[in-house]
């Protein structure tokens, strides 16, 4: 049955449900949305477009639904370009001149600093043309790409500080070469040289090793061996690491120990590099003959470990930025080497994987620095009778050793001074020869470089293990690489023990002793 009214009717429940919709639909959007016709009147605005002129303290006269949004946006001699820009962007959708238009601009208020992205877009409706102004808030995205520029900033400052700080000690080392070729065998004369190569290859090592330990924190691959560790031999060793930089600039040290023996539950030699990294810190920011004080606290079951120096300080905007990786602040000008800007993040690192904190203060320019190392005090089991060095007998026992090495002067540079404490030591360049040669002369010893020409060292070292008289023999990894995973190869593919580039020499002959074809062994300098 037909019934007058009965369409027109379903259609203007069907016109206001689709308007109900899309408020809702603009209601629900966090930009802020408003609708102008031709003459840049206010149709309707959405939820968040209220809140925001609320919160501001917007006229809604001059902003709310009847308003003119032109008239609202016409710059005030005073105000920035981007009014001025805004007001011409708008002017141009509008009338036909472009599509649409977006404009990024600042929106700070008293409490924070904010960004908003604008943006217009232009429809029509019977012929007649509708803006769509949209303003989001994009704050978050400006901040985190202001931090990815500087993170990049800090990035590039690092490289180019690396480059600088890895340059410095190769000139005393060639130097010290040269002089070694031309002297005519002055012992004061060699030792002198050898003491700067022994000193700035021992810089260089530093350098690495940090690097090394900054690669491993940031894949959570530093293992920490934990035990009970007395603090006072914490605090000895760290002392002990920064005393060549306290003492060359002529600062003084002053270490106030807590009178009681407190122990804590880590690694001592991780402990002791965070520790000691303060104290570098400390001297590398205090100028000639000041002062640094390490002192020793227990507050309730926690030991607090305070470094104070009389330094040139940190401002207030940089404290916030000491523990990021790769942040350089405002060093002495007589100061050469400025670091690598990694020392204090490894601090930061290292202390909370001992469950503890660590944090700066600083009173301002000129005034000095102070750093608190807070950690759990631990109560100590019954101390084990320590174990029994080999003797000097043992360490100058003969050995038939091979060294495998595809850096030629690295190769043999070790036989070299392996031999000088009585060793046979015989040499190979690369996987294959290292092979053939330990079939010839059967060696106690290999030590043995995984990435060379021809064969690896994995595969080397499977070859020499099939060999019948290869039950005895001690196979030492000597290679850059010093990941989990790859002692984990170094053990399948038949290692006795895996030591990490570089190595002193020394430490290698203060290891072989205790090598033995039954026993695998971790060791990484």
């Amino acid at each position: 049955m037909y019934l007058p009214g009965k369409g027109q009717q379903h259609s203007d429940q069907a016109l206001a449900e689709a308007r109900h919709l899309l408020g809702s639909v603009l209601d629900s959007l966090s930009s802020h949305i408003a609708v102008l016709d031709e003459d840049g009147v206010i149709l309707g605005v959405n939820a968040a477009w209220h809140r925001f002129a609320d919160q501001n303290g917007f006229d809604a006269g001059a902003h709310g639904v009847g308003s003119n949004y032109l008239d609202a946006c016409q710059p005030a001699p005073s105000e920035c370009a981007d009014s001025v820009n805004a007001a011409a962007g708008l002017r141009d959708v509008l009338h036909g001149r472009k599509d649409e238009y977006e404009l990024e601009y600042p929106c700070h208020s008293p409490t924070e600093n904010r960004w908003f992205l604008l943006r217009v877009t232009r429809f029509n409706v019977s012929g007649r043309p509708r803006l769509v102004v949209s303003h989001e808030n994009i704050t978050q995205r400006k901040q985190a790409e202001r931090a990815l520029n500087d993170s990049s900033r800090r990035k590039d400052e690092f490289l180019a500080i690396l480059a600088h700080e890895l340059r410095n000690p190769l000139a005393p080392i060639r130097h010290a070469a040269k002089i070694i070729r031309v002297t005519d065998g002055d012992p004061q004369v060699l030792h002198s040289a050898c003491e700067i190569m022994e000193r700035q290859i021992g810089h260089m090592v530093r350098l690495v090793d940090d690097l090394l330990d900054v690669s491993r924190l940031s894949h959570g691959n530093i293992e920490l061996r934990k035990e009970a560790v007395a603090l006072s031999a914490v605090i000895s060793d760290a002392v002990e690491l920064a005393s060549p930089n306290i003492v060359a600039m002529e600062q003084r040290l002053t270490v106030m120990r807590c009178p009681e023996p407190i122990y804590v539950y880590g690694d001592s030699m991780r402990l002791a590099q965070a520790i000691g990294n303060l104290l570098n810190n400390a001297c590398k920011y205090t100028d000639r003959d000041g002062s640094i004080y390490l002192t020793v606290d227990r507050e309730g079951s926690e030991v607090v470990v305070k470094i104070r120096d009389t330094g040139i300080g940190i401002a207030a905007e940089q404290l916030p930025l000491v523990f990021e990786m790769f942040t350089q602040l405002e060093g002495p000008l007589d100061r050469s080497q400025s670091g690598l800007g990694i020392g204090l993040t490894l601090v930061k690192n290292l202390v909370e994987m001992h469950d503890g904190t660590v944090s700066a203060s600083s009173a301002g320019r000129g005034r000095g620095c102070e750093f608190l190392v807070r950690l759990p005090i631990h109560q100590p089991a019954i101390e084990a009778a320590p174990q029994t060095k080999a003797g000097k007998d043992d360490a100058l026992t003969s050995r038939r050793i091979l060294v495998v090495d595809d850096n030629r002067d690295s190769a043999n540079s070790l036989a070299t001074f392996l031999k000088l404490f009585g060793n046979e030591t015989h040499i190979a360049f690369d996987g294959k020869e290292a092979v053939e040669v330990a079939a010839s002369v059967q060696p106690d010893v290999v030590l043995l470089d995984i990435g060379m020409p021809r064969m690896n060292g994995y595969d080397a070292a499977r070859k020499i293990r099939e060999q019948p008289w290869a039950s005895r023999v001690v196979l030492v990894a000597v290679t850059g690489w010093g990941q989990n995973e790859d002692r984990r190869k170094a053990h399948d593919a038949g290692f006795n023990c895996h030591m990490v580039k570089p190595v002193d020499p020394a430490a290698i002959t203060a290891l072989l002793p205790s090598l033995s074809s039954e026993h695998q062994i971790e060791y990484e300098t």
